[in-house]
């Protein structure tokens, strides 16, 4: 039976039977009224609706209004969840205890988001414990897409009345593996439209004195170089288009933003402040808050106007996403903090996408 909801996504065009288990939609709503729309293809948020600062409600999410759409998008890690490894490993090798594992190579040279059948390919157990509570269930087998260990994940996606989007992550395994799980939601604080409006005029600041420089594969060169003086300085807001075209060989590798920033913490672990976005038009917000020691800031620089929810168009630059993670090439990378998992060991992670307005 369908309820009405803010998104006007429709529960029946979500359910299907892929890999022999069932797709489905489900809405995680707040006191205020806001929502939040999600498929267990892959943990995919398909609606953030929110109000801009006249009180209207817009979805700030891109993604797709049918399954199939999901399966088959030109991005394929759209808005999803991200794992075994989020973000590059170079030339899809690493290390463990002296065993070399090879892993699929699926971005030039390199490995990425875990593989084309990595986690936002799979179906997740899905079980909604309350109107603003969902929780996803995988068991990645050892081996799926070359990687050791059977890991146990399970992603808590909760809504709160201050209209912060949270996600807990929690992961065990039986073998020594390496792990790096995120979500890649692809934000559009302006509301997704035909064709949905750019990101370069949105006000960005990131807690980060620091970050991570790419080769022209997008894979670290092993450095951390400090921000000041650079087109990565965002400590004090600015917005994202004021040298995102700089004549930088850094912005040029990522063609336009796609670098891990090191966030500032005063501890290990620490749930603490990395980001925030003021889109000036709606005078919509988005603070980001993650345990994680870094954020992939990417600026959506390869779209090209394919298709979203409800004639939604995705343009170049549409997007912005702050992906919470460690560092890209971890495994092959010892002075990175370590992304390994040991039998006996929990993995966590909690972020916070944090949603308001500013008149």
């Amino acid at each position: 039976m369908e309820t009405t909801n803010l998104s006007g996504l429709k529960r029946a065009d979500f359910q299907a039977t892929v890999q022999g288990k069932q797709t489905d939609l489900f809405f995680l709503t707040n006191q205020k009224g806001c929502e939040v729309a999600i498929t267990n293809y892959g943990g995919a948020l398909v609606a953030i609706m929110v109000p801009d600062k006249d009180g209207k409600m817009g979805n700030v999410i891109q993604g797709h209004d049918n399954i199939q759409d999901v399966i088959n998008s030109p991005e394929p890690f759209l808005s999803t969840l991200i794992g075994r490894y989020g973000n590059r490993i170079c030339k899809g090798t690493f290390t463990l205890d002296g065993k070399t594992y090879k892993l699929a190579i699926n971005n030039g040279p390199n490995h990425l988001h875990g593989g084309p059948t990595g986690y936002h390919a799979r179906i997740w157990d899905a079980k909604q414990t309350d109107a603003q509570t969902l929780e996803l269930h995988y068991i990645s087998p050892d081996g799926e897409e070359g990687f050791p260990g059977t890991v146990d994940i399970t992603v808590t996606y909760s809504f709160t009345d201050e209209n912060e989007l949270v996600i807990d992550y929690k992961a065990t395994t039986d073998k020594k593996t390496i792990i790096n799980l995120t979500n890649h939601g692809f934000f559009s604080l302006a509301g997704i439209d035909n064709p949905t409006p750019t990101i370069e005029h949105l006000q960005c600041q990131i807690n980060a004195d620091f970050f991570i420089p790419i080769d022209d594969t997008s894979i670290p060169t092993g450095e951390v170089v400090a921000v000041k003086g650079t087109p990565f300085d965002f400590t004090t807001m600015h917005e994202v288009g004021d040298m995102i075209d700089a004549d930088d060989e850094q912005t040029k590798n990522g063609a336009g933003y796609d670098h891990c920033f090191v966030l500032n913490k005063t501890e290990e672990g620490e749930l603490s402040y990395a980001a925030k976005i003021v889109e000036p038009t709606t005078g919509r917000t988005m603070e980001v808050y993650t345990t994680e020691p870094g954020v992939q800031v990417y600026t959506d620089n390869w779209a090209d106007g394919y298709p979203g929810q409800h004639g939604a168009t995705f343009p170049r630059r549409s997007a912005i996403c702050f992906e919470a993670q460690h560092f890209p090439d971890s495994p092959n990378r010892p002075h990175f903090p370590s992304v390994v998992l040991c039998p006996g060991e929990t993995y966590t992670q909690k972020t916070v996408y944090k949603f308001g307005v500013e008149a």
